[in-house]
């Protein structure tokens, strides 16, 4: 499936009168099935007035990450710093929070509404280096996508 292929399956998704955490839960199982190296694919979102993140809904292994600190971890560095973060080769960063043996690569997308980063889009990959632009750009799409469902 090619990106525009992919972005259109999202938009089918994201329109359907499913409710939100349905939807949630469709991206997920959609994206881990149609993108061979997407090994686990997950939303964290703001834990209410808490410096946290709380997993929602996911596909893949369950994880015992299901509260992440802001500021610990690729997902609580994005939810301070606002911004995309890749990591090629997880055993190349420091504040890493292994999920699991079989994760060499992440990466983590912000969801804003209205400004305001409320969560974001998580995937882990076992394969080193597998990340590219086209990963970026849909996944920005997809939390794009879920900013209306808010």
């Amino acid at each position: 499936m090619n990106l525009s292929q992919l972005k259109d399956s999202i938009i089918n998704i994201s329109s359907t009168n499913q409710t939100r955490s349905i939807k949630l839960q469709l991206i997920c199982d959609f994206l881990k099935k149609e993108i061979s190296y997407y090994d686990w694919v997950g939303f964290y979102f703001k834990n209410g007035d808490k410096n946290e993140l709380k997993l929602a809904e996911f596909a893949g292994e369950p994880t015992e990450h299901t509260i992440i600190p802001f500021g610990k971890g690729i997902c609580g560095q994005v939810a301070l710093s606002n911004q995309n973060f890749i990591v090629q080769d997880v055993t190349e960063q420091d504040n890493y929070i292994s999920c699991g043996w079989k994760v060499k690569s992440e990466i983590v997308i912000p969801i804003f509404v209205n400004g305001e980063n409320i969560g974001q889009i998580d995937i882990d990959s076992h394969y080193v280096n597998t990340f590219t632009s086209e990963d970026e750009e849909l996944l920005e799409f997809v939390c794009e996508k879920i900013s209306h469902m808010i």
